[in-house]
């Protein structure tokens, strides 16, 4: 059978490493993977590397759609991605996620009826606000397949009015819904053994002993002056009293956001600090690095809050909200928001504790074989 896999944003070429490998080494001779880049992530470092790295396939198509407003650049790619469809005549599309390329390939498959295979259906944040939100939502209602992460992610789905039962065969009007387990778990699995061997970047930074990892990419902690300067405010004031480094890979547009949004203030406290090590973005593999050595990890990220637990480190979360309720329900995150003093307290509360549990949550690493088996038998 002949399938497209759409990937446009760093996130889900990471994540369709774990579908290719599955394909390569199990299912070479039932699934033609045809790999579509949108473009969505433009900047070398910050996609191109990581088919080098994660053995990812060559994409057949690149869209090089870049960055635009969130309806240009949908647009774009639901153009491209619709002409690749009747080119290709595949027998289903699988997309990741909750991204622009996530709901423009769940838009030209639905409409070219194509069967539609989305990984990490089910999860939400209950804000509509935010477009990752709107993406999975419209994306999960046009699925034929979908796999959920989490045990949550299913019920939130049945609360939609997905019927948790259905049987054979399955359509856009009949779906059938799956707890498979976690994808990225399968790649932090995988991938760990392969960091130790590759990533050099502790070593080259010269850091020993405790850290804190942060990353801050998210529209509204960037583009918000008054939320960029509580997190960053946050951040120096406990790299500051506890004397421990924080790295700080950087996103394209948290650096463009902080030249225009930081006071001249805390821009000075952030260059003369000792503690704060900001770092340009970094590859998959040392990525990986800092998550396992660091003893701590402040993130807007929905994958790294996620990766934090694969890797037992406690995560203060500068959302509001998040999709991975189990890691705060079992109390190894807390939601802080963009606010100083409830990250500070927050950091307090998650560094002082020793009795913090780490329960297999997020399946058995398998996911992406049993995600492919299931493809395979109801789609082919």
């Amino acid at each position: 059978m002949k399938i497209i896999t759409i990937i446009g944003a760093r996130p889900q070429i990471i994540k369709s490493a774990a579908i290719s490998r599955a394909i390569r080494n199990h299912f070479s001779t039932e699934i033609k993977e045809i790999i579509v880049h949108t473009g969505q992530h433009y900047d070398e470092n910050m996609s191109e590397v990581f088919f080098d790295e994660l053995s990812i396939p060559r994409p057949d198509y690149n869209l090089n759609v870049g960055s635009g407003s969130h309806g240009a650049q949908t647009a774009r790619m639901l153009e491209g991605i619709e002409n690749i469809i009747l080119t290709e005549k595949p027998d289903a599309l699988v997309v990741y996620g909750d991204t622009n390329s996530t709901v423009a390939g769940g838009l030209a498959a639905s409409k070219l009826h194509v069967p539609l295979v989305h990984i990490e259906a089910g999860l939400r944040s209950f804000n509509k606000k935010m477009p990752e939100e709107v993406n999975r939502i419209m994306c999960d209602h046009v699925s034929t397949l979908l796999f959920s992460p989490t045990a949550k992610g299913i019920e939130n789905l049945e609360k939609e009015g997905f019927n948790l039962n259905s049987v054979a065969p399955f359509t856009i009007d009949h779906p059938k819904v799956y707890h498979c387990g976690d994808i990225m778990y399968d790649n932090s699995i995988y991938f760990s053994k392969v960091s130790d061997q590759n990533s050099k970047l502790l070593a080259e930074l010269g850091i020993e002993g405790d850290f804190i990892l942060s990353t801050i990419h998210r529209n509204n902690n960037t583009d918000e002056p008054d939320r960029l300067l509580a997190i960053f405010g946050a951040l120096i004031e406990i790299a500051e009293e506890n004397k421990i480094p924080v790295v700080l890979p950087l996103h394209p547009r948290t650096k463009k956001m902080m030249e225009l949004n930081l006071t001249p203030e805390l821009s000075a406290q952030l260059t003369s600090s000792k503690y704060i090590r900001i770092i340009p973005p970094v590859s998959f593999f040392d990525v990986i690095a800092l998550e396992k050595n660091a003893s701590f990890i402040v993130t807007d990220s929905g994958g790294v809050q996620k990766e934090a637990f694969f890797f037992e480190k406690p995560c203060i979360i500068l959302r509001s909200e998040t999709e991975w309720v189990e890691i705060v329900e079992n109390g190894n995150a807390i939601l802080c928001d963009a606010d100083k003093n409830r990250i500070l307290i927050a950091y307090k509360k998650l560094a002082n504790n020793k009795d913090l549990t780490y329960p297999q949550l997020f399946g058995d690493g398998e996911a992406a074989t049993f995600i492919c088996q299931e493809i395979v038998k109801h789609l082919s």
